[in-house]
């Protein structure tokens, strides 16, 4: 899919702009739906209007579910900061989590009683924003809490707060510059915008920036910057406006206007000769970027940039991919996006060196590209591609109201930036008038300046990131700021210096809930096809799409032990086309209907997915039969496809949480079961490297094959219609006259030894913790206790846990336990990543903390009451949409569940009781039988580790 916009780098993820306009007519057979008619489809009805104290209020109404997305955006970002005031924004997204004069505790407390999803908050170099989905019987707590935090905070900002915010900020930091390429954010943002410009300096900070941030620092930042008229609300979802305006007019009516914020001035820079850099990082192979500063997204010049940067190196077809990866295989990988912020932007080409070739000759040919793409411009077939691949993405988008990239999002964005909610009709209009002369033409406007060429080489860094600070690449959003700490209740209602709301609402307690519709999961229909392939089928008319898994009994699992990797170098290989078309045309068709496909595998399961445009079903369906059942299984695109599965071996390899994992695994099931292989899939070098194409066709004829498939489709459709179009593609499949393969789960699993594996990576910042152990449950069992009693201790945000090392030691971004989701023999795993000088410490808490929770300190009325409400509450919003269905039919068909489970759950909830939750986890969990992977600094590791009482070993991984 091309990476198109600030709405996502990857259509996957865009952000959601088509309502339901006009029917889409169905294609002519093999032809698709026209770009036209896509755009006249789009469209976001709202109404708007703004209080007196000049809070801005849009709102959308979407009655397809019963909830609603609650939205605001400031208009605040790392920009805005001053010198030696790096991070500021974040750090202050951080404090506005943990609680406001009238509601002191925790944010997500009251969210996560009422079953709030979607609950974020992100900063980056232009705005901060905060955002959750609610029951609609819950909108007015919802409204009271974001009011009470834009004009009753600072009472409730207390140092302590500040304290272990820093802290947490600061674990954020080191996990990011602890991952391979994690200093690239300085570099991009450092290189292009000179200093003293208002996107050359940090979002997430340097340490000494954050080391310096007084409480007074802090509180002055929010009576500069956080008044309802530097603020945008959007309500999108099952409300109207009148209903809006009311409760909008109470919650936020009383809060005072703040002072005019000045928008600094953003030129767009262009560096004064081509600038070369070349850094070493712990990376699998050489990787080089050439980059431009480009301009904001309201210049006309944006969105043609955008398209031109698609054809390049978006689109799976793309100049590049076709000259450098597919047809003189230099590079492994390539890619080119365009992604504006408000004021500027960045463009980056990027290529990764294949193995075995020198680097020079790669950084030539990628010249050679661009200069080659800016002399013949694009065809008009690579931007209808581009137009058709996007607008599918647009159109799946709608589905979503609010979270990272809703239609909340979409209106908030125009409304922030663009002082216009529809804005994505304005690029839309520009993306349908594109031609290949305008498209060429700003292309080369922007790329013929000097570039920013920077040179990645494997090797030790000479550097950190401690003092450095360069703001989000790629549409990175800032983690979930979720504090649990409570404010100094000396401070007063309200605190000094704040100019307080004098308030007209009730904020002595909380709004009630009112009534909360249940979940009505959509009727599950079945047929089999005339070879008898279950087809299981949900409807779901809200989008002209409709979503296809046709999943294989095999996964993972299903890997030779003697040729692990096996699996995912076939997928890879039949993403390189069919017997009827080569690699290019594949991409092509899929990119001119719209259409994804793709193969993905996990433990248990290899599924291969359509995603649809309803016009378009009957060829894409075509499509997708053709890849399953008909790959080339070229030679050529063989030794293609290995050299990029080793080098994403070999950055796994430099990964601290693949490290980890691949250490665990095997340690836990023994390395003859099935699940006793690195999770990733992608298998160990040598094994990687002898595969041949009759070994990948073998697999292939064994485990994909009729008679071990189903078919899953939620959509836009009806099981008649889609039945008929399935066995005219899938159901002419014969199975084979062979047995149907198994997996061989009855090896025994090694009973537990408890012990510490040290994996030495120098000069890590953060190490990473994984202590588990096998369960002796299996994924179809009732696990709905022992699972809540997980998320009570380590599953969740406001889980012991992650209060502990995160909230209160702020030692750690954030710390997790989970189940897995295997159907056979599952494993508990704890994971925490902290910081390296409390490695030892953190093991010590993870083992006091689950000794505690396992004795005289079980659930607690509180805990039990907070996950019973936040499982029944929180069903109505998980599956709002036909991504969301269709996972749930997978799971039901995948654990032999019945049609009505998810409707059921409430009552499970209901009925759980504390020692009931308490038993489950006393019998599942021990502090006795885990063992410890560590990933880190062993000179800084080792010693903490040699006093806890269990045996240390030092362990490697070779590839």
């Amino acid at each position: 899919m091309p990476r198109f916009h600030r709405f996502a780098l990857a259509l996957a993820v865009t952000t959601s702009l088509v309502a339901a306009g006009p029917a889409l007519a169905k294609a002519k057979a093999g032809e698709a739906a026209p770009i036209a008619d896509l755009v006249k489809a789009v469209d976001i009805p709202y109404q708007a209007f703004t209080l007196d104290n000049g809070l801005r209020v849009i709102v959308h109404e979407d009655r397809k579910a019963p909830v609603v997305a609650v939205s605001v955006w400031y208009r605040v970002g790392s920009k805005h900061e001053p010198k030696g005031k790096t991070g500021f924004a974040h750090l202050f997204e951080h404090l506005m989590f943990n609680g406001s004069e009238n509601s002191p505790g925790d944010f997500f407390e009251p969210l996560q009683q009422v079953g709030a999803t979607d609950s974020n908050g992100t900063t980056n170099v232009d705005r901060t924003n905060y955002f959750e989905t609610v029951p609609t019987g819950a909108l007015d707590r919802a409204l009271f809490l974001e009011s009470d935090r834009m004009g009753h905070l600072l009472g409730a900002v207390t140092q302590e707060k500040l304290d272990n915010q820093r802290g947490v900020v600061q674990n954020e930091k080191r996990q990011g510059d602890n991952n391979p390429y994690g200093l690239l954010r300085y570099e991009i943002f450092e290189n292009l915008f000179p200093t003293g410009h208002p996107y050359h300096h940090s979002t997430i900070g340097s340490m000494g920036d954050l080391n310096s941030a007084s409480l007074a620092d802090v509180k002055k930042w929010f009576t500069d910057n956080y008044g309802p008229n530097n603020a945008v609300l959007v309500l999108a979802g099952d409300v109207d406006v009148a209903t809006a305006k009311a409760k909008v007019q109470e919650w936020f009516g009383d809060i005072p206007r703040g002072p005019a914020v000045q928008m600094p001035a953003v030129p767009v820079p262009t560096l004064p000769a081509p600038l070369a850099k070349e850094v070493k990082d712990l990376v699998p192979t050489t990787r080089i970027y050439r980059m431009w500063a480009i301009p904001g997204l309201n210049d006309p010049e944006a969105v043609p940039l955008q398209m031109a940067m698609s054809v390049l190196g978006g689109l799976s077809s793309s100049r590049l991919d076709n000259a450098l990866v597919r047809k003189d295989p230099v590079a492994v990988s390539v890619s080119a996006v365009a992604q504006p912020f408000e004021d500027a932007g960045i463009l980056l080409v990027q290529a990764d060196v294949k193995p075995g070739v020198e680097p020079a000759t790669v950084a030539k040919r990628l010249d050679e590209e661009i200069a080659s793409f800016l002399a013949s411009g694009p065809t008009a077939d690579e931007l209808q591609r581009t137009a058709a691949s996007y607008l599918a993405g647009t159109i799946a988008g709608l589905e979503s109201v609010g979270g990272f990239g809703g239609k909340a999002v979409t209106l908030a964005e125009g409304a922030l930036y663009s002082n216009n909610p529809a804005y994505y009709k304005v690029e839309l209009d520009r993306m349908a008038k594109a031609t290949p002369d305008q498209v060429k033409a700003i292309a080369n406007k922007w790329l013929a300046r000097p570039a920013f060429s920077l040179t990645y080489t494997p090797g030790e860094r000479t550097e950190g990131g401690e003092n450095r600070g360069g703001a989000v690449t790629g549409g990175k959003v800032t983690a979930p700021v979720q504090p649990d700490r409570y404010w100094n209740e000396a401070l007063g209602d309200v605190g000094p210096d704040t100019g307080g709301a004098s308030s007209f609402a009730d904020r002595s307690q909380l709004p009630a809930v009112a009534d909360l519709k249940a979940l009505d999961f959509p009727a599950i229909e079945r047929a089999k096809l005339k070879n008898g392939v279950e087809v299981v089928f949900a409807r779901r008319t809200t989008v002209p799409t409709v979503n296809v898994a046709v999943s294989f009994d095999a996964g993972y699992a299903a890997d030779p032990h003697s040729a692990l990797g096996t699996q995912s170098l076939m997928l890879s290989l039949m993403d390189e086309g069919t017997t009827s078309l080569d690699s290019i045309a594949f991409a092509e068709a899929k990119e001119r209907l719209g259409a994804q496909i793709d193969a993905t595998a996990n433990a248990d399961e290899t599924v291969f997915s359509l995603f649809a445009l309803k016009p378009n079903l009957r060829a894409s369906l075509g499509l997708l039969a053709d890849y399953i059942r008909n790959p080339a299984f070229d030679g050529k695109e063989l030794e293609r496809v290995r050299a990029q599965q080793l080098n994403r071996l070999k950055a796994e390899l430099n990964n601290p949480n693949a490290i980890a994992s691949r250490i665990l695994a095997p340690v836990l099931y023994g390395a003859d079961h099935p699940y006793g292989i690195p999770p990733s899939g992608l298998g160990d070098a040598k094994s990687v490297t002898a595969a041949t194409r009759d070994q990948l066709a073998a697999f292939h004829a064994t485990w994909i094959r009729p008679d071990n498939a189903r078919v899953f489709v939620v959509g836009d459709t009806t099981l008649a219609e889609v039945k008929k179009q399935l066995d005219a593609t899938l159901g002419q499949w014969k199975a084979p006259a062979t047995a149907k393969p198994v997996k061989h789960f009855d090896i025994a699993i090694p009973a537990p030894k408890p012990r510490i594996l040290l994996f030495d990576r120098p000069k890590s910042p953060q190490s990473v913790i994984l202590a588990g152990k096998v369960l002796a449950a299996k994924g179809g069992d009732e696990l709905e206790v022992l699972r809540s009693a997980n998320d009570i201790f380590g599953g969740n945000f406001l889980s012991r846990f992650n209060t502990n090392l995160r909230e209160t030691k702020g030692w750690s971004y954030g710390v997790r336990s989970r189940i897995s989701g295997d159907k056979d023999r599952l494993t508990w795993v704890a994971a925490a990543p902290v910081q390296a000088d409390r490695t030892g410490d953190s093991i010590k808490e993870l083992r006091s903390d689950l000794k505690s929770f396992l004795g005289d300190k079980g659930v607690t009325k509180e805990e039990l009451e907070r996950t019973i409400n936040g499982s029944v509450r929180e069903l109505p919003g998980s599956f709002e949409t036909s991504g969301d269905v269709l996972g749930g039919l997978r799971q039901i068909v995948k654990f032999g569940r019945p049609d009505n489970y998810y409707e059921t759950l409430p009552a499970t909830y209901e009925a759980m009781t504390a020692a009931e939750i308490d038993a489950a986890a006393r019998k599942a969990l021990s502090t006795d039988d885990l063992v410890y992977v560590v990933v880190g600094d062993a000179a800084v590791v080792k010693p903490q580790l040699d006093g806890l009482g269990l045996p240390v070993e030092t362990v490697s991984l070779s590839n």
